[in-house]
């Protein structure tokens, strides 16, 4: 019979064939350190998402609003960052982060939007 070994701890596994590890706690602490790096890139996105989203909704209280884009990039708005674009017929482009949208318009207007229930 073979010995196994926790690879976080090194402590001896007993129980089920299939165990890998001693506990949830090193079981825990070995894919966390495995994925830190990722968790920060993701962490670090969406703190962007939630800042862009947070944004919009204080300037958009009421579902819909035209604003410069000064006043959102003021704010700390980054525009590179959004979760989904919404296309309609007539070809225009609605960038979202969650449920707050904008569109840009001339004169670097952006109309500021809350999704509705028929936008997908």
């Amino acid at each position: 019979m073979e010995k196994r070994t926790c690879p976080e701890c090194g402590i001896k596994v007993s129980g089920r064939k299939d165990k890998v590890f001693c506990s949830d706690y090193c079981r825990n602490t070995f894919n966390n350190r495995q994925n830190e790096d990722a968790n920060a890139t993701v962490r670090k996105i969406n703190s962007i998402l939630r800042k862009n989203r947070r944004i919009l909704a204080q300037l958009n209280p009421n579902g819909k609003k035209t604003v410069d884009g000064i006043t959102l990039a003021e704010q700390g708005f980054n525009f590179h960052y959004f979760t989904n674009i919404y296309r309609t017929q007539k070809g225009s482009q609605y960038f979202f982060c969650y449920d707050f949208g904008y569109l840009k318009m001339d004169n670097d207007q952006y109309m500021l939007v809350q999704k509705q229930d028929y936008v997908k």
